[in-house]
């Protein structure tokens, strides 16, 4: 798929922000809400025209999104999204339940009852964007549900290293949440809620864990699963899709 068939979403600029910090907050909310999917090449050119910006913004914006994990090189003249293995698939829900267990439980005694309002409109609002079909906005708005429940107590260090794994699994969210009646029978952000009402820490944690194994962790699992199946069927066709090493600067 060419990136010029990929529309990044329409961020309004932010007073005072510079074109490339706009350029990098944008690229990084569409790759965060699955509208790259694994695999896709990007162009700078493609990029620029989609964004309506000169490619000196883009090239910087792809060096840094590079440098989080977010993207990486190909050869001398391509830039992709990483396709995700089972081994860092499993690290990255590893590293999330790590993370957002602990941030969960820092931030559970500073939850008020109008912070719990807007956690309970958000968890309707992400089942009305699902229900419409809308992926990438309910992936979104649960990224969001979970940021408003962490960011209540402030964190230098703890939420922008969660920002960072969502932003590595974004592009496989979309695959995930696809299917993601199979395998999410319980609403665990009412659990997590709940559980901040009560006070209950060990009750939080086990909620935000569930959540994350039950949504993203086993449909992502199955996916592999199946990924490898295929290959299996038909090795032939998977080592032609293997990717070319290198580590050159992306072209335009």
């Amino acid at each position: 798929m060419d990136a010029k068939q990929v529309t990044v979403m329409d961020e309004p600029k932010q007073k005072g922000e510079s074109t490339k910090k706009w350029v990098y907050r944008s690229l990084s909310r569409a790759i965060m809400s699955g509208r790259f999917p694994p695999g896709q090449p990007v162009t700078i050119s493609g990029l620029s025209e989609s964004l309506g910006v000169s490619t000196m913004p883009v090239r910087g914006a792809l060096d840094q999104l590079i440098a989080d994990g977010a993207l990486e090189y190909l050869d001398n003249r391509r830039v992709r999204v990483p396709d995700i293995g089972p081994d860092r698939f499993d690290e990255l829900i590893a590293t999330r339940i790590a993370l957002e267990t602990v941030a969960a439980e820092r931030a559970m005694h500073f939850i008020d009852y109008i912070r719990i309002e807007r956690l309970l409109l958000l968890d309707g609002m992400i089942d009305e964007a699902y229900q419409a079909g809308d992926i990438e906005l309910g992936i979104e708005r649960n990224f969001a549900f979970h940021r408003c429940m962490y960011e209540v107590r402030p964190s230098f260090v703890l939420l922008p290293l969660i920002e960072s794994v969502w932003l590595r699994m974004g592009p496989f969210m979309r695959e995930a949440v696809a299917h993601l009646e199979q395998s999410y029978q319980v609403d665990r952000h009412m659990e997590a809620i709940e559980a901040i009402k009560r006070r209950d820490a060990n009750a939080l944690r086990e909620a935000i864990t569930a959540d994350i194994q039950d949504g993203a962790g086993h449909v992502g699992r199955q996916r592999l699963l199946d990924v490898a199946k295929a290959k299996i069927v038909n090795p032939v066709a998977a080592l032609k899709q293997r990717p070319p090493e290198g580590g050159a600067k992306p072209s335009a």
